[in-house]
């Protein structure tokens, strides 16, 4: 057993059982999306605990050591990035997100697929926010799917590219955040930034359900930061 506790015939055993249909190929690309997945929050999980060995003052020769690389790979690969103040809940929708794109066969991360990765995130302020008004998760993924691309032909490699208006998006939910006073950038700040960028899939989607970027910044700043 893993110090996770989780080991490869659980990872196994899970993936037959959600697609028990499915031929070997296709087990085979959603093997290799779950794996992407895995990667990603590995990666998360390293950042966090550099950011920390960072703030108690250790140098980037002893992160690197640590790591088992170079000082330069080690703060190339970990030195604070666009997302240092957004909390674990909110990197890990960005992860959520970028996998939909994934899954989808989307070349980039669009607003409909930040929508779905708060959607995957329960513990986050955005999806109670979102359920309040909602009620269910099916409705707002139903939503989202009439407006998402048609799937392309192939599941994209690597990292996945923003869109634009996702970009917008993410730099809306910093300002929205600073706008409240608040030291972390959270879900219920990316719900903001998402209304925020008019015509985008997502701001349609969150009117549609009954939200206006007034009501919702009343709803986020009641519930406080989390």
């Amino acid at each position: 057993m893993s110090p996770l506790d989780i080991n490869l015939a659980d990872l196994i055993a899970r993936l037959d059982e959600e697609l028990p249909e499915a031929g070997d190929l296709a087990h085979i690309s959603e093997a290799r999306l779950r794996a992407q997945t895995l990667s990603d929050l590995g990666d998360q999980l390293i950042d966090h605990y550099v950011s920390k060995a960072k703030r108690s003052g250790a140098s980037w020769t002893e992160i690197g050591d640590a790591i088992g690389v170079s000082k330069q790979a080690a703060q190339q690969r970990h030195a604070p990035g666009p997302f240092e103040r957004f909390t674990e809940t909110n990197r890990h929708g960005i992860v959520l997100a970028q996998e939909a794109a994934r899954t989808h066969k989307h070349e980039s991360i669009g607003t409909g697929h930040l929508l779905l990765g708060l959607l995957g995130e329960s513990q986050g302020l955005a999806y109670e926010v979102l359920m309040a008004k909602a009620g269910t998760e099916q409705r707002v993924r139903d939503a989202v799917a009439e407006v998402l691309p048609p799937a392309g032909a192939k599941a994209p490699r690597g990292h996945i590219a923003f869109a634009e208006e996702s970009k917008e998006a993410i730099e809306q939910a910093r300002n929205a955040s600073a706008e409240l006073g608040h030291d972390r950038v959270g879900t219920e700040h990316m719900l903001l930034g998402l209304i925020r960028v008019e015509g985008s899939p997502a701001a349609g989607i969150l009117r549609d359900l009954g939200f206006t970027p007034d009501e919702l910044r009343e709803a986020v700043a009641a519930r406080g930061e989390r």
